[in-house]
Formats: C-alpha cells, structure tokens, sequence
C-alpha cells in the first residue's frame, strides 16, 4: 500500500538513501530540504520543498496530508544539543498539527550503550568534538522520551563506524536494543539503513525506543 511520507533533511546522504528506498517501493515523497535550489537531482515523481525542522509552524505545513515522516536533518552550523533537541520538539508539534502519527528518526551509534548505562561516547578517549555531537543526540532522545505526544515516534541508530554510501542495498540487517550490535558485520550501508527506515514506516515492529540496526 503506498504512503505519503515527508523526509526531513532528505539532502544528506542518509535522506537521499530514504527518499530513494521509499520512491522505489512506490510511496509519494515530499523531500524537505533548507534550499530545494541545490536539490533538483532527488528522483522523478519526488517533490522537493523547503522546510525547517526546528519550526513546528513549517513542519506542520510540509507534513499536511502526510502518512509517515522521516528525520535525517543535521546541522553544524549551531550546537549539537540545541539544534537536536529543537527539532525534536518542532516534529513532535507539527506533525501532531498536521495529523501525521508515525515519526523515524535517525540516530547515532555512538549513544548506544557498550555496557549499562555507558554509551560509546562515554569511552576514555573519545573525541570531545564528536562526543559533543553524540550528546546532542542523547538530548534529543532526552526530549522524545518527555514528550506527552501521541505521534509514534522511533529512533533508528546504525553501527558506531562510517557508513559505507558506495555499497550495494543487501536489504538485510538485524534490529537490537540500545546497547551495541558487536556480533555484527564490521560495516553498514546507508542503503540498508533506508531499507530499516521504510519497513518501519510500512510494518512498525518498535515504538518510542532507541533502536539499533547492523548487518
């Protein structure tokens, strides 16, 4: 069955993986983008608009009429934490306004856990620049977590390791809890990462979860 669905930040490599992955099995897209002038290149059929996913007010007007939404936006433009925890806020709000019930969100490996309550980035060592960013992320789990909300909100994390966004899509990979998938293949793919993103949208298995995904 096909569904409309919106994807935020659909101009990074992630987002370009789910707006194809999801054009590909037939649904609508509303690819959501800071300048759609330097994002022609999405795929036919795909429309692309300008939105800003720490405005509830703009979220609320990209999401109408919408099925499902997706988050890969990211900035370093402004701090990690309140950039992720702003959007957090602004979906949760506009997409409450415009009706839309399921939210997939892509997180970091980086917040998941190596032992019970001691995340990746709690590692002695770990780069301060990237462990900010990683935080920024906690935060925005944080947020989700608080929320009184009825939206069906998910949060998606790969692997801690570089994303390969020259492999094939196998379709496969595996789904965990928050702690990470250390069993699994060395590597993952930004296409199989879409693949884990629109079968949540299609058959959603997790709900309101920090859930990892590896090969």
């Amino acid at each position: 069955m096909s569904s409309r669905i919106v994807v935020f930040g659909a101009g990074g490599r992630a987002g370009r993986r789910a707006v194809a992955e999801a054009v590909a099995r037939g649904h609508k897209v509303t690819a959501v983008v800071r300048d759609p002038e330097k994002h022609g290149d999405l795929g036919a059929g795909v429309s692309v608009v300008a939105g800003d996913v720490t405005r509830a007010d703009s979220v609320a007007e990209v999401a109408a009429e919408h099925d499902a939404a997706i988050s890969a936006a990211g900035r370093l433009d402004m701090p990690s934490d309140e950039f992720y925890v702003s959007a957090a806020h602004a979906l949760l709000d506009g997409l409450a306004r415009a009706g839309v019930g399921r939210l997939v969100l892509i997180g970091i490996g980086s917040t998941l856990e190596t032992a019970p309550g001691v995340a990746v980035h709690d590692a002695p060592g770990f780069p301060e620049e990237a462990r900010a960013f990683s935080l920024g992320h906690t935060a925005e789990l944080d947020a989700l977590r608080a929320a009184e909300t009825d939206i069906d909100w998910l949060v998606i994390a790969p692997p801690p390791v570089m994303l390969d966004d020259q492999a094939p899509r196998t379709g496969r990979y595996r789904t965990g809890a928050e702690q990470v998938m250390a069993d699994g293949a060395p590597s993952f793919s930004y296409a199989d990462l879409a693949v884990a993103l629109i079968d949540e949208i299609e058959s959603p298995k997790h709900h309101r979860s920090l859930t990892a995904v590896a090969g």
